[in-house]
């Protein structure tokens, strides 16, 4: 495991992928790893501008003719179905790693907490509207990316859109802690049901990207960017881990990967333990029908196992 790279992946030509906020960073750097191995790559963004100029860019490094971009709006629950209802044929692999970290309190276009609603609702979403086509690839495999961060998080079913009080971090973590609920229940799910699909997760450790973008204050973006630049790893190295989830065949549905290294912040793809909490199936379940109930959109033939 500890030499795996980009490299590692044995060819790809004839599968499919989708990667959500591939514009730049670790959706970017997963996007070109997969291209050049041969993977018709569908890039999932927001923005049209800087996704067109992802595409040229991954096209460019990789050669490959087979990179496209398709518009999705995670903050925008018509634009997740828009998307799903648009997709023809098998997908052998959904890697839900578009987010917002930290930002000040904004309401998605279905007025969810934005940082819930784009970096959990909007990928519970999409990968319910996509599991047809999952289910007509052989052997396909959701990677949800999660964060160091989900360890100091909490569902707060009182408040779960932090309507009351908004508080940044704690929103982020609580949806990167949404994430792994997600990425173990849907595991559940499926093996009860028998699906040929696997459902993963993957973190980056710290890893030099634009994430903190969107964050307030001139101050704690170079503290930020400090901080990544001194004790985490390039984009290139902290997409490994989520590369690995995708591809390593040895992977197990309901494994988690990150860095190797002290804390897990930098260092070669390995399976790492998720907060104890994460292993709570009552909260999953809980959180899993607050997710239903808030898109509207339902796992068909995969009821509870509980």
């Amino acid at each position: 495991m500890n030499s795996f790279s980009a490299d590692s992946i044995g060819p790809l030509d004839g599968h499919t992928a989708i990667i959500t906020g591939a514009n730049s960073g670790l959706g970017l750097q997963t996007a070109i790893a997969l291209a050049r191995k041969g993977a018709a790559v569908t890039l999932a963004c927001r923005d049209a501008e800087r996704g067109a100029e992802a595409v040229r860019t991954v096209r460019q490094e990789t050669g490959s003719s087979q990179v496209w971009l398709c518009r999705l709006d995670l903050g925008d629950l018509s634009s997740v179905r828009e998307f799903a209802a648009g997709w023809d044929g098998p997908l052998n692999l959904l890697i839900n790693n578009a987010g917002v970290m930290a930002t000040p309190r904004k309401q998605t276009a279905d007025g969810f907490e934005q940082q819930l609603g784009i970096n959990h609702l909007g990928h519970f979403a999409l990968t319910g509207l996509m599991l047809g086509a999952l289910r007509l690839a052989d052997g396909a495999r959701v990677v949800t990316v999660s964060s160091l961060a989900h360890k100091r998080g909490i569902i707060n079913f009182d408040d779960l859109l932090s309507r009351d009080r908004y508080r940044p971090w704690a929103a982020y973590n609580q949806s990167k802690l949404a994430n792994l609920f997600f990425t173990m229940e849907l595991d559940r799910r499926l093996r009860a049901a028998g699906w040929p699909v696997i459902s993963v997760a993957a973190h980056p450790g710290l890893s030099n990207t634009n994430l903190t973008a969107g964050m307030r204050g001139a101050a704690v973006l170079d503290l930020m960017g400090g901080l990544f630049r001194l004790m985490g790893h390039p984009d290139h190295a902290g997409a490994l881990p989520i590369l690995y989830a995708a591809m390593e065949p040895t992977v197990e549905g309901g494994d988690y990967y990150g860095p190797n290294g002290p804390g897990e912040r930098r260092g070669n793809p390995a399976l790492v333990a998720p907060a104890p909490q994460v292993l709570d199936v009552e909260i999953a379940l809980r959180l899993w029908e607050a997710s239903e109930q808030l898109t509207g959109v339902t796992f068909g033939g995969l009821p509870p196992v509980h």
